[in-house]
């Protein structure tokens, strides 16, 4: 991709010491366009959140590259991360423990500004209810703490916060996984709305297949910390090239009976990312495993342009 303003490449990121780390991300790559919302997908424990913060270096990367804009974050200090932290930020999954429940949202918002030196004096104050308005919220709640805000409206904070320094690049982190149904598509749009005004990169993660297929235009599927998918948001969904992804999408809820009767679940769970499977980490719940998926880790390999699959046969799908 030419005009990627992300690039990872054979990022790990393992916990602990010894014969047996938490491989919590083990060899991930992919890369984001500028103006793209790339969707990372996966059940809990396949790695989503630490790839998020591996990203923005919020955790320290094992090994592997990540490329913002040509300059690879991981070789920078503190000192010489702190003009990306600006250009790059993160919305939270709860947006109540995001925010600091004694100051109230305007001081955080201002905070943000004043950190990297942004509209300063009385414009901080118009700053502050501009945004305000730009996520749906009036002017006159910058004088309100978190505790007085509904879930949906504390993360339309959190929103608003990631924007106060005009970054070009969010990473979204289960962002609507803790709200309401109703609430959860509100938010959505929201941030559709904010891409397209401001013509933001996003990093899109989570758990539920149905609630990316609005946003993304490309979709990463993960599983125990190694990417299963790559495609197309439009093609992925029509015609699925991994059995874990057909059944991620196969639990999503569908309105049509005969379709729920005919579902092929998932069954037991995600198995440690301490000892994960030998070959494919995803034989243990496929109904195709053979036994050369025990010996092989599978590539990932291209199936046409920008399609990718990380499975040993070609005849399942």
């Amino acid at each position: 991709m030419n005009d990627a303003i992300l690039e990872v490449r054979g990022l790990k990121k393992y916990f602990g010491h010894g014969d047996h780390p938490v491989r919590a991300v083990d060899d991930v790559s992919f890369e984001i366009g500028t103006g793209e919302v790339l969707g990372l997908v996966g059940e809990s424990g396949s790695g989503k959140s630490t790839i998020g913060r591996s990203v923005l270096k919020l955790v320290e990367p094992t090994s592997g590259e990540v490329r913002f804009e040509g300059s690879d974050l991981t070789r920078l200090s503190a000192h010489a991360m702190r003009p990306y932290r600006r250009r790059m930020q993160i919305i939270f999954q709860d947006p109540y423990a995001s925010l600091n429940p004694r100051r109230r949202v305007g001081d955080t918002l201002a905070e943000a500004m004043a950190t990297h030196g942004l509209h300063p004096g009385l414009a901080r104050r118009e700053r502050i209810a501009e945004l305000l308005s730009l996520v749906g919220l009036a002017p006159e709640h910058a004088q309100r703490f978190p505790h007085e805000f509904s879930g949906g409206q504390r993360q339309r904070i959190g929103i608003a916060r990631a924007l106060a320094v005009e970054p070009t690049f969010i990473v979204a982190d289960e962002p609507v996984s803790a709200l309401d149904v109703s609430i959860q598509a509100q938010v959505i749009n929201l941030l559709s709305d904010l891409r397209e005004r401001f013509g933001l990169t996003m990093l899109f993660i989570s758990h539920d297949l149905d609630v990316v297929e609005y946003l993304c235009d490309r979709i990463v599927v993960l599983y125990l910390g190694k990417v299963m998918e790559v495609a197309p948001a439009k093609e992925l969904y029509r015609a699925p090239k991994h059995p874990y992804t057909q059944a991620l999408l196969e639990a999503c809820p569908r309105p049509d009976p005969a379709a729920r009767r005919n579902r092929r679940l998932l069954e037991g769970d995600i198995p440690s990312p301490v000892d994960p499977p030998s070959g494919c980490v995803f034989r243990t719940r496929c109904p195709y495993a053979q036994d050369a998926c025990a010996a092989t880790v599978p590539p990932l390999r291209e199936l046409a342009p920008g399609r990718f699959k990380a499975c040993l046969r070609d005849d399942i799908l």
